[in-house]
């Protein structure tokens, strides 16, 4: 399995500059639909590139678990991204974003249930037959379960990378959240996932509003979090971390604080 190493951050051009003077960077990501694969990159994308920085293209809008099938238009977009960055892999959600002809704005989740698997395959084997590296699946954070569940998060996940091949994009972040709100423990989910699939992970701070644990991205990384990722850690390092942060963006000196900390949580090598 070739991919990401080390430790990354979700490039955003709020902060390219501060990106681009991290000595020790050797991967980030970026949101696929932001990059025109027939266009010039975004500005600092491509000296990131040059350099030998890999850029993971992350898509966010295939709803790879609606039922109907993914559009192709969409699906050629991803691709052509992934070819434009020279991209390791790339990834997508296990979500939907629309249905009806109606596009949700956001990540909504799926019923666990068999036909919901045999939707969720589907779409990514037809994606997968037009990408040009290997696609990892994000399972996604949720306020709420379905009340037709048939399946448990790990037999649900487990089922559809097996169906496929895909790899795992384990969001650490997502796994504290869902388990904080649903009152389970979240390491015993980490015991249950195929963990040697992951290509790598998310790592971002949330918030508590009204009851539920918010995945914001616009937070600081708690510790609970980063406890969760030495969890990870000791049960199976992922080749790769990265942290995300969508907005808030705090003084650089805070966000270098925070890679050194997902650093020495995961034992991969400061990039600051």
């Amino acid at each position: 399995m070739t991919g990401p190493a080390g430790v990354g951050i979700g490039w955003r051009p709020e902060i390219a500059g501060f990106v681009a003077g991290l000595p020790g960077l050797r991967f980030v990501e970026v949101v696929a639909e932001t990059v025109t694969p027939a266009g010039p990159l975004p500005d600092g994308l491509a000296e990131l590139r040059a350099r030998g920085v890999d850029v993971v293209p992350h898509g966010v809008r295939l709803s790879l678990g609606g039922a109907e099938p993914v559009d192709p238009a969409r699906v050629t977009h991803l691709a052509g991204v992934a070819a434009a960055l020279d991209a390791p892999l790339v990834s997508e959600h296990i979500a939907f974003v629309r249905a009806g002809g109606l596009e949700a704005g956001h990540l909504l989740p799926l019923p666990r249930s068999r036909e919901a698997v045999a939707a969720v395959v589907a779409n990514v084997r037809r994606t997968q037959a037009e990408l040009p590296v290997q696609l990892a699946l994000e399972p996604i954070a949720a306020l709420f379960d379905w009340p037709d569940d048939e399946l448990d998060e790990a037999d649900f996940l487990t089922e559809i990378l097996d169906a496929t091949g895909a790899l795992l994009l384990l969001d650490v972040a997502n796994v504290h959240a869902n388990a904080r709100n649903r009152g389970d423990d979240p390491t015993a989910l980490l015991d249950r996932l195929p963990l040697e699939r992951i290509a790598y992970a998310h790592v971002a701070g949330g918030a508590e509003h009204g009851g539920f644990y918010h995945d914001t991205h616009t937070d600081p990384v708690p510790a609970a979090v980063l406890g969760l990722v030495r969890e990870l850690c000791q049960r199976r390092r992922p080749p790769a971390l990265l942290l995300e942060r969508d907005g808030h963006y705090p003084p650089a000196a805070e966000l270098r604080a925070e890679l050194d900390a997902l650093a020495v949580a995961s034992g991969h090598p400061v990039v600051t």
